[in-house]
């Protein structure tokens, strides 16, 4: 796995200067150019025949340039924006699913140094516990704002990742994710998957729509980011700084946070 790993952040490295040689596009009108020159540095970087065909297969999503389009940044206060994300719902059934299996996350935090609490209260607002993936084409999404010249090169690197991780057997070529193309129970960019994904179940692959995987590699972004085993998490604490790394808006991290003490209580 870590050879696996080492040896994709490589390619990427060495691609990474050169792929921006495709031609960014405002619109859909030169998406398809884009593909066929982007396709050259996808071969270059040493993704197989299943990469290259998610790429091919790629169509410009509306719904992603519609979503990047209207992000304004988290303005609600704490107490709109817990009310808005459900967070009371999220703690009882937090607390449901750490009860119904308890050795799971204790193994977890045992592992990493992440308690069940943070790690519930982030699968609960990112995914629903698992209900709500997303609804956009994984590859369709990102490929559109790796093309957009917006971000076109923060978002080519994931990019990359995403159609590895087809080509490798992590990610379905259909997958559904969300508008960035975040993926899978707590919503990483495939560039998370690679650096910090963990094989939590041992079959060989990182999945995040596995449950096991998913935890898993929350758990090790969050411990890799400096997380403190045994810390509090509270706001003003060290721990509590790590959750800017998941997440920049405050009122996100309080919330998390907050759930997180109600989980674990």
């Amino acid at each position: 796995m870590i050879a696996r790993i080492s040896h994709f952040l490589t390619a990427l490295t060495l691609s990474a200067g050169t792929a921006l040689a495709a031609p960014c596009g405002n619109d859909a009108s030169g998406f398809n150019a884009w593909k066929n020159a982007f396709a050259q540095e996808v071969a270059a970087a040493g993704i197989g025949p299943r990469g290259q065909q998610a790429l091919a297969a790629a169509q410009y999503s509306q719904g992603t340039i519609a979503a990047d389009r209207r992000q304004t940044g988290v303005r609600y206060s704490l107490p709109e924006f817990m009310r808005i994300r459900g967070t009371d719902a999220i703690a009882r059934i937090g607390r449901q699913r750490k009860a119904a299996n308890p050795e799971f996350y204790a193994s977890l935090e045992r592992i990493y140094g992440v308690p069940a609490g943070i790690l519930l209260a982030i699968h609960g607002m990112e995914s629903g516990f698992g209900n709500t993936f997303g609804k956009y084409r994984v590859i369709s999404s990102i490929a559109t704002v790796a093309y957009d010249c917006r971000r076109s090169a923060f978002f080519t690197e994931h990019l990359l990742a995403a159609l590895r991780m087809v080509d490798n057997g992590w990610l379905d070529p259909n997958a559904i994710g969300a508008a960035h193309g975040e993926v899978g129970h707590t919503q990483f960019l495939p560039g998370n998957v690679v650096r910090y994904g963990k094989d939590g179940n041992g079959d060989g692959r990182v999945d995040l729509y596995n449950l096991t995987d998913a935890m898993a590699s929350t758990a090790n972004f969050l411990r890799q980011k400096g997380w403190q085993p045994g810390q509090p998490y509270q706001e003003g604490t060290r721990n509590f700084r790590v959750l800017n790394e998941w997440n920049a808006a405050t009122v996100y991290q309080q919330a998390i946070a907050l759930t997180a003490a109600q989980i674990d209580r």
